[in-house]
Order: structure tokens, then sequence, then C-alpha cells
């Protein structure tokens, strides 16, 4: 159960505060909804609360978890296929999962490929999104500016990209 004030990761979506509770009546049927505000692109979420489970919500990451973050953006690459469908599909299931860790390693991968080769439409934008998923966690875990954790995560992939050159 969560309340109003808590940081919650809406998978697929990203992070944001939830900022009332209400009962709303969707054709004919009355519910309870957390109404969340994600603050990256300004969005706002209701999540019927008897679905919780089942969506995926749960608790922002906390410092140990960012940690955790920043192991896998400096880790290395792990193994992705060189067919562009599977890897493609591998990466949606990662994203769709809500496990921030698999988020990072999405983003990681991508990032370290499209400098090695350059990404295909898809998954340039496969990339602006997990990317914006990572950052609005981010952003909400460490109390942080956007552009303060767009330059952390780069900086942590940096250090690797320096390594493999």
């Amino acid at each position: 159960m969560f309340h109003v004030g808590d940081k919650v990761v809406y998978p697929m979506h990203g992070a944001g505060i939830i900022e009332s509770i209400e009962e709303k009546e969707i054709l004919g049927e009355v519910r309870s909804y957390y109404v969340m505000r994600i603050p990256i692109g300004d969005m706002k979420v209701m999540v019927p609360m008897d679905s919780v489970e089942e969506i995926g919500l749960r608790q922002v990451i906390d410092d140990k978890g960012f940690q955790k973050v920043m192991a896998i953006l400096r880790d290395r690459k792990s193994p992705m296929s060189a067919n562009w469908n599977r890897r493609y599909r591998a990466n949606m299931e990662k994203i769709k999962s809500g496990n921030i860790y698999e988020v990072a390693e999405v983003v990681r991968n991508l990032m370290l490929r499209d400098k090695e080769k350059s990404l295909s439409s898809g998954e340039k934008k496969m990339l602006d999104y997990a990317r914006q998923i990572l950052i609005s966690e981010l952003v909400l875990s460490r109390g942080q500016e956007e552009a303060k954790v767009l330059s952390m995560i780069e900086g942590a992939l940096g250090e690797k990209a320096k390594a493999l050159c």
C-alpha cells in the first residue's frame, strides 16, 4: 500500500510521486486510484489500487539501488544478439519488466553500441525511451535535476567507453 507523497515507479512510464488517492466511477464501476504525477514529460497517471501488483508499481530505489545502477552502467556490456529483431525483443522485455537494473542494462548496451556502430531508428527510439525511464527514477531517487542525472549516466558510460578504446 502506498501513500500520498510516496515516490513510485510505473513500469513503461517512469517514476513519479503519488499526489492523491481518488475514487472514480468508470463504466459504472467505482474504483480507488492512485493519482501520480510523472515529472519528466509532465504526465499524470491514474493507477487502480487493486491492480498495483499486476501492474508492477513499486517504490523508487534507495541509495544502495542507485549505486547498483551506476555499477551496471560502468560494467562491461552484456552479450547482445547480432540479430536486430532478437535484440530489440530482448531489450523491450527488459524495459517492460519495470526492473531498473534491466533498464540500466538496456541504456548501457544501446549507448555503447551507438558509439561503436550507429543504431537503427527503432533502437534510437528505444534508447531514448529507456533513458527517460531511467532518468525519471534517478531524478526522484537522488533529488537532483534531470541534467545532472543525465551527466552522471554519461559520465559512468564515458569511463567504460574510454576503457573500450
